[in-house]
């Protein structure tokens, strides 16, 4: 790639002036900070070593970051559960220590566990990721059974601090509530995909562990970590190979980084501080628009971590490539068994997205005829989620090193459709919320356009001829029924433009069957 510099320069222009509604990463970033921070002062206040202080660093991170439930008290809730996850799993991985094969089955298991937690929402989520990643503290800090007290009272004491800033001192989400993430795609047992993947990041994680040992018989975890990781928030092959390249490419960045940063500094105390703060930040702030990004901080602060330990060098850096590499040839052979395909979960979320558009245009054809109970408006907000969940199902296909141009080109008109009609349902939910917007017969036919055009896409969603709700009047020429009229026809002609691409022949699909 030429000017990579440039690039790279441009690429973090872009994320800064990145769109935050109500400066919402901005906040959240800045709360992360204090509340890390407040954890890990608090340990050194209490006497606490560095390796307890660390401890309760993490265990902040990890509140802050992971959970991530619907509503305040059920994210609540779930930090205060968290230890019930991690207690067990803390105490287990510092008393194996010394037996490789129990500790490795061990850790195993938990993998297991925590990805197939996933099935259960949010909560199982972040639960499953705190459980897996205090046995990872436990091999990054060599912690050993005489600690365990310790630890525990410092992991008390930073979900406390992470507590008392996020929905104490500064509440973001009671504010701006964070979006519900869509239920999972549906399934029973190995045809769930939460199940499926449990069994490909065991798999995944198993065969890093077996390399990250080869490698380095000391370090061996970074390789099970990066395997981990490369399976989280991700639903079919290639996304996770995608995450993968993502992560390889932040790594290697991180590590030019804490080349020319955090080796000078030697592992001072108040600039690696700084910088550790300034690497909480960055993860916090570029974590919803770049794994890459994300991954260059954490390595970066990973750097400054080992630093303080006093056992950071350039070997150690090399080494930490190496491991990362050795992770993600472990997840990529983990998805050689019970794979999802990319075809299939790309087809159902569209489905799904397309149905939402259904959904809402019922909606606010019903709140124009005179219904109050009806409201477009939450499925718009639904919609920009499946939107969002459709992307990054098709992220492999229109990523720049995929060589199916035909294919690529293809999968970004699907998208640019379904953000128009993102666009027009948004415009129709607004218009239907004004309360002196009348109904007009138009607007019931033109309802029933875009339910036929809903139909063909995806026969199941409604039945052909479906009457939608409400009485039909005369032509009003009122400007909310005016403004309905023309989101109802730009939505009808995404749909029916979005056939095209949709409709593929068996020898050209959208998405090969990865």
């Amino acid at each position: 790639m030429r000017n990579t510099p440039a690039a790279c320069a441009r690429a973090l222009r872009r994320m800064c002036v990145a769109p935050d509604p109500g400066r919402v990463r901005l906040r959240v970033a800045t709360r992360a900070v204090l509340g890390i921070g407040l954890a890990v002062t608090l340990a050194g206040l209490a006497g606490f070593s560095l390796v307890a202080s660390l401890t309760a660093g993490l265990a902040a991170l990890l509140a802050l970051f992971t959970v991530g439930d619907a509503t305040v008290r059920d994210q609540a809730v779930t930090t205060a559960l968290l230890p019930l996850a991690g207690f067990p799993v803390l105490a287990a991985a510092t008393a194996l220590h010394d037996l490789p094969v129990a500790r490795d089955l061990t850790w195993l298991l938990v993998v297991f566990a925590g990805v197939y937690a996933r099935r259960f929402g949010p909560r199982g989520h972040a639960l499953g990721i705190f459980a897996f990643m205090q046995f990872f503290v436990t091999q990054f800090l060599h912690a050993l059974p005489a600690q365990l007290p310790e630890l525990y009272a410092a992991v008390l004491l930073a979900l406390a601090a992470a507590g008392a800033v996020r929905f104490g001192l500064w509440c973001v989400e009671r504010r701006v509530p964070p979006p519900a993430a869509p239920a999972p795609l549906p399934g029973t047992g190995l045809a769930r995909p939460t199940t499926r993947q449990a069994f490909q990041a065991t798999a995944a994680c198993a065969a890093a562990l077996v390399a990250g040992h080869l490698v380095s018989p000391e370090r061996w975890y970074w390789a099970v970590a990066t395997a981990w990781w490369i399976f989280v928030n991700t639903a079919s092959r290639g996304e996770t190979l995608v995450r993968g390249f993502r992560r390889v490419l932040g790594t290697v960045a991180g590590i030019a980084a804490g080349l020319l940063v955090a080796l000078p500094l030697g592992g001072a105390p108040a600039p690696t501080a700084f910088l550790v703060a300034v690497c909480v930040f960055g993860l916090f702030y570029t974590a919803p628009l770049s794994y890459s990004w994300m991954m260059f901080f954490v390595t970066v602060l990973a750097s400054l971590l080992y630093g303080l330990l006093g056992v950071l060098h350039p070997g150690l850096l090399l080494l930490r490539f190496e491991e990362t590499a050795a992770g993600a040839l472990g997840a990529a052979a983990g998805l050689a068994l019970l794979p999802v395909t990319t075809h299939a979960a790309t087809n159902a979320w569209i489905q799904r997205a397309v149905a939402c558009v259904h959904a809402c245009t019922t909606a606010a054809a019903r709140r124009l005829a005179g219904d109050p109970h009806a409201d477009p408006a939450v499925h718009a907000r639904e919609l920009d989620l499946l939107l969002a969940r459709a992307r990054l199902s098709l992220a492999p296909l229109v990523h720049p090193l995929s060589p199916l141009r035909a294919r690529k080109a293809r999968a970004r008109r699907v998208l640019a459709l379904l953000d128009d009609c993102a666009r027009e349902i948004r415009g129709l939910a607004a218009v239907a919320a004004d309360p002196d917007a009348s109904h007009d017969a138009r607007l019931a036919h033109a309802a029933r356009r875009v339910e036929a055009a809903v139909h063909a896409l995806v026969p199941a969603v409604v039945p052909p001829r479906s009457a939608l709700a409400g009485p039909v009047g005369v032509p009003s020429h009122h400007p909310g029924a005016e403004a309905a009229l023309v989101h109802l026809h730009g939505l009808e002609r995404a749909l029916v433009d979005l056939a095209a691409p949709l409709r593929t022949c068996p020898r050209a699909p959208l998405i090969t069957a990865a």
